[in-house]
């Protein structure tokens, strides 16, 4: 409720002075295996979503406001038919500093297979299985501006949990419920703990390199098991990332670490490789790209423990702006194997039509994405943007 209230306050706020943008979809997923459990629906789904925008700048360009909200309806899933605020920010800019006050998204991260520095924000689990869709977090953002870089320091009031499908959805955790009604905090705070990150970043010639510190709850659950469902826990973590890029012509090398230290000691996880790019294939327009990543944890919570993803891009630098994604994750131990497709391309000057395949291949019994097995997806979007 009090996010409505902060939408109605924005939206009051002048908006005839502001401009609006965002886009309207309509998405259908095709399963083409019986789910795990007799109460998830079968094969087709159908949803309907949309992320308007509004913003607004006065000050000459030295403050603005953003809003952003998003709302979908999906036909089988409540869970998945929600609202949220992914944007709804005060900016007040000056030569050497930012400050940023409201409910914000903020990306973190270089690799294409995964992005473990980026933790600010919440993932949005029900709305794509990528986990690249994050719910929008409070906080206070001050950004120091210098020539050593831009520091950002970060105070997060209120802690938001992981959205998740529901019992009758698809994408759940070898088809049981998650009871997010009984979910368990390790602080006695539960979720209105304050937590607080810092990160420092610099571009010296061809390099990008960022190192940063959270403190506070993580945003990924365990899981405790019972007979009828899994109960989320979250857990009290300080976690330092590093994250570098090096740009040489046609090549991109890139590399994310993480140490992180909570309830049962430390861990460490890197996701590190390169593409290279082939401009102008065949004497066309069209560029080519070769992705080639290993993934590594010491850690058992997670389906990347040794793995390496091969990929490549494929940009027809059209009028369409027609992109293609291919890749494969294979697991170096079990040779499990899970492949995706994502593909787009523009329909005149407002359209935007993308297929996404996932497909999970060999997984085997011990291990974590065997829950996944039944969950090959194929889903077609189309977009509306205004």
């Amino acid at each position: 409720m009090r996010y409505l209230k902060y939408a109605w306050l924005i939206i009051c706020l002048n908006v005839h002075a502001g401009e609006w943008s965002g886009y309207i979809a309509g998405e259908v997923r095709y399963f083409s295996h019986p789910p795990l459990s007799s109460e998830q629906y079968d094969d087709i789904n159908v949803s309907l979503f949309a992320q308007p925008e509004y913003s607004h700048e006065w000050d000459n360009g030295y403050q603005n406001v953003v809003f952003v909200p998003f709302v979908r309806l999906d036909q089988h899933d409540s869970e998945r038919s929600h609202f949220d605020i992914r944007e709804l920010t005060w900016l007040k800019a000056a030569d050497t500093w930012e400050l940023r006050s409201g409910i914000r998204k903020v990306y973190w991260g270089v690799t294409e297979s995964q992005h473990l520095v980026d933790i600010i924000n919440q993932t949005d689990l029900v709305d794509h299985v990528d986990t690249e869709e994050k719910l929008g977090q409070p906080m206070i953002n001050l950004a120091l501006i210098r020539d050593w870089g831009s520091l950002d320091f970060f105070i997060l009031p209120g802690f938001r949990e992981r959205t998740f499908p529901g019992q009758e959805g698809r994408l759940l955790l070898g088809g049981m419920p998650i009871k997010t009604d009984q979910v368990q905090y390790e602080s006695g705070a539960k979720d209105k703990h304050v937590d607080w990150a810092v990160r420092w970043e610099i571009m010296l010639d061809d390099w990008d390199i960022g190192l940063s510190h959270f403190s506070g709850t993580s945003r990924e659950p365990r899981f405790i098991p019972e007979v009828d469902g899994l109960i989320p826990y979250y857990e009290q973590i300080d976690q330092t990332g590093l994250d570098v890029q090096f740009t040489h012509e046609d090549l991109l090398w890139k590399f994310e670490m993480i140490s992180r230290k909570g309830e049962e000691g430390g861990v460490t996880a890197l996701t590190g490789g390169f593409e290279y790019t082939f401009v102008g294939v065949f004497d066309t327009d069209a560029d080519i790209g070769l992705i080639t990543e290993y993934l590594f944890a010491d850690y058992q919570t997670t389906m990347f423990e040794n793995d390496m993803m091969l990929g490549m891009r494929f940009a027809l630098n059209d009028a369409q702006s027609a992109e293609l994604l291919a890749g494969i994750i294979f697991d170096l131990d079990n040779h499990s194997k899970f492949y995706m497709i994502e593909a787009s391309r523009r329909i005149g000057e407002n359209w935007k039509l993308t297929l996404e395949t996932y497909i999970y291949s060999h997984i085997p019994a011990d291990d974590l994405a065997y829950g996944f097995r039944n969950e090959d997806l194929v889903q077609l979007e189309l977009a509306w943007y205004f």
